[in-house]
């Protein structure tokens, strides 16, 4: 679609400002019950998407009076239906979900407790209680692979071998997770359609000695950055990339501090400032239930950080051109491929 992209949000720094034209609930449905912050694999303390959500989390509270609490399962996968219900049973009045896996549970417990208002992060659940929110991760996926492509080039440069392979790994495999993936790969080939991407999977979200063991192989077949879409796992990935003198790509915060001059950048996802708008929502009344509401580059939900300890290492022509292809992405000239919604290209593969 070419074009300026139709977006539910003209900003994410601007979300609790919305409300008119969404389908929001009237204003005497102002939330007051406490808020449930359900946690996602990987669990507090991954450094990553859980930590970033609950620190938006606790920001809402304090800037709403609310009560609220995270909740967290040895088992988060197969206890949703329980985590849920336990939820829904409780004093709690919205539950906010960060499982991506917990949409069909949601919406069986949702059709259960009208009275109860309930948000899915990056899956969708059915109801008019029920506010999904998709990430367009594969944007900013999109330019990290790109950049990582444009680096094969560079010259004199110790942790860049020049053997054009780069790689990713993923948490678990699933369409949420292979958006990144495949928007990664698509940027690395649009640079350079003979680059080499290698895949693999953690099978974890919260395994650091597996995220080192994955990234040391790649960097062993020739890889010089890899990319980590595994929360607690990505701690790993790091440190692997650490000691063996090359980069890595952080995921959902901004990792460039966990080892600075090791992390070419991260792939920042702003569920922090969703979380917080999602109760500011409910707190106000305007919580947009019934909807999917999706959020991208141009709404600067997810975007690549400012390369401050590798800056030096990038030359000026390629953050230019990252700089025009994030301008084609939101004008909709550049289309990184969605697998949530299109499936599979017959270019991605795991290796």
């Amino acid at each position: 679609m070419k074009g300026k992209k139709a977006r539910y949000f003209a900003s994410i720094a601007a979300l609790t400002a919305i409300g008119v034209g969404l389908g929001t609930l009237p204003s005497s449905a102002a939330g007051t019950k406490p808020v449930a912050l359900i946690i996602a694999q990987g669990g507090l303390g991954d450094q990553s998407f859980n930590d970033l959500a609950y620190t938006g989390f606790k920001a809402a509270l304090a800037k709403t009076g609310l009560t609220g609490s995270p909740v967290e399962s040895q088992d988060v996968v197969g206890q949703a239906t329980q985590i849920l219900e336990s939820a829904s049973q409780g004093d709690y009045g919205l539950a906010i979900d960060l499982e991506y896996s917990h949409a069909d549970p949601m919406t069986a417990v949702a059709a259960k407790h009208p009275d109860m208002l309930y948000a899915e992060i990056n899956n969708e659940a059915k109801g008019a209680n029920v506010v999904n929110v998709m990430f367009q991760e594969q944007e900013a996926s999109y330019l990290a692979g790109a950049l990582a492509a444009m680096m094969q080039t560079v010259k004199g440069n110790k942790k860049i071998n020049n053997k054009n392979t780069i790689g990713a790994i993923g948490g678990v495999k699933s369409a949420g997770i292979d958006k990144f993936l495949a928007g990664y790969m698509q940027g690395a080939r649009a640079v350079d359609p003979k680059i080499k991407v290698l895949i693999a999977y953690a099978n974890s979200f919260g395994d650091p000695a597996k995220g080192k063991q994955l990234a040391d192989a790649m960097f062993a077949r020739g890889a010089d950055i890899v990319y980590s879409v595994a929360g607690g796992v990505g701690a790993g990935v790091i440190q692997a990339a650490k000691s063996a003198n090359h980069y890595a790509i952080g995921v959902d915060t901004d990792q460039d501090g966990l080892a600075p001059g090791y992390v070419l950048t991260s792939m920042v996802k702003h569920v922090d400032v969703l979380v917080k708008t999602l109760v500011t929502q409910y707190a106000a009344g305007t919580l947009p239930a019934g909807k999917t509401l999706s959020v991208g580059m141009g709404d600067g939900a997810v975007a690549l950080t400012s390369f401050k300890y590798t800056k030096k290492d990038i030359p000026a022509a390629f953050l230019t051109r990252l700089a025009k292809m994030k301008q084609d992405i939101i004008d909709g000239n550049i289309n990184p491929w969605n697998v949530y919604i299109q499936g599979y290209p017959k270019w991605y593969k795991s290796s």
